[in-house]
C-alpha cells in the first residue's frame, strides 16, 4: 500500500497522506514520497495547484515516534537535514500555490507541514496541538519561524509550553487557517478553492510567493537549521526519553 496518493485532475495535483492506522504520523518513506511528488510537481506544467490531504481520521499527527524510538542513538540533526528541512524548503520554494487541507488531528511536524503551505482550510472539529515540548522535544519544521510570525510571540509561546489543543475555530480566528467548513464538506471546498487559484494568473502567482518569501522568510533555511541543532540537544535529555516512553505506552492502552 502507497504511503501516499496522488490524483491529477485538470492542473489540481491531490496528495494524500496514507498511514491511516497511524493517524497519517510521518515515517521515512512518507516524507521521501511527499518529496519526490513535489520534485515533480515542480517539473511537471500539467500541475498549476497541490493540494495536501490525510487520509482516515486525521491530516496529521506528527513524526511516527515509534520510528524515531527503533533509531535510537542516531542523530536527530541528520535526521532532519534530511527529512523535514528539504521538505519544508520545497513547500516555500515550489511556484504553485500549495493548500493544505486539514482535518481531525494536525500537530508536531504535520503542523510545520501544514503552516508551510500558502493556504489552509480545515474540517470543523479538526484539533491543532504544536506537540513538541510535550515529548521533552523543541519545535522544528520550521514552527519556530511559522507560529510566532502568524500567532504572535506570546501565544506561540503559550500554545507551545502548555501543549494543550486549539480549535479549527481559534485557528480561523487567528489566522491560521483561511476557511472552516464541515467536515463532510473538506474536499469539495478545497478543490473549489484550488479551482479558483488554477484560474488566476500563475506567473503572478509565482513571483508574488518569491516576494513573499524574500520579505517574510528570508532566513528560514537557517532557522531550519538551528532547529536542527536545538532538536539535537533536545533528544539527548533524559526528559525526552522518558515522555516519548510515557507517550508510547499511553497510545498502546487507549
Amino acid at each position: 500500500m502507497s504511503v501516499l496518493l496522488s490524483d491529477l485532475q485538470d492542473g489540481i495535483l491531490t496528495l494524500t497522506f496514507n498511514r491511516p492506522e497511524r493517524a497519517n504520523a510521518f515515517n521515512l518513506a512518507l516524507i521521501k514520497a511527499l518529496q519526490e511528488a513535489l520534485r515533480r510537481a515542480a517539473a511537471e506544467d500539467t500541475v498549476r495547484c497541490v493540494v495536501l490531504m490525510g487520509n482516515g481520521r486525521a491530516f496529521g499527527a506528527g513524526q511516527d515516534l515509534e520510528e524515531i524510538q527503533a533509531a535510537a542513538g542516531t542523530s536527530i540533526r541528520e535526521h532532519l537535514q534530511q527529512t523535514y528541512n528539504p521538505l519544508i524548503l520545497q513547500l516555500r520554494h515550489l511556484e504553485k500555490p500549495v493548500l493544505a487541507a486539514i482535518h481531525g488531528a494536525c500537530a508536531g511536524a504535520s503542523l510545520g507541514v501544514a503552516l508551510a503551505c500558502d493556504l489552509r482550510i480545515a474540517a470543523a472539529g479538526t484539533r491543532f496541538v504544536v506537540g513538541f515540548n510535550g515529548i521533552g522535544l523543541v519545535p522544528d519544521s520550521g514552527v519556530s519561524l511559522f507560529l510566532p510570525l502568524m500567532l504572535g510571540l506570546g501565544r506561540a509561546t503559550w500554545l507551545t509550553w502548555k501543549n494543550e489543543p486549539f480549535s479549527a475555530e481559534q485557528a480561523l480566528e487567528w489566522g491560521i487557517v483561511q476557511k472552516v467548513v464541515p467536515p463532510e464538506e473538506l474536499g469539495a471546498a478545497a478543490r473549489e478553492i484550488a479551482q479558483q487559484l488554477i484560474e488566476g494568473p500563475q506567473k503572478a502567482f509565482a513571483l508574488t510567493k518569491r516576494a513573499f518569501n524574500r520579505a517574510v522568510f528570508a532566513h528560514l533555511e537557517t532557522i531550519l537549521d538551528y532547529e536542527a541543532h536545538l532538536q539535537e540537544i533536545a533528544a539527548r535529555d533524559p526528559e525526552h526519553l522518558r515522555r516519548v516512553q510515557l507517550f508510547l505506552e499511553r497510545r498502546k492502552n487507549a
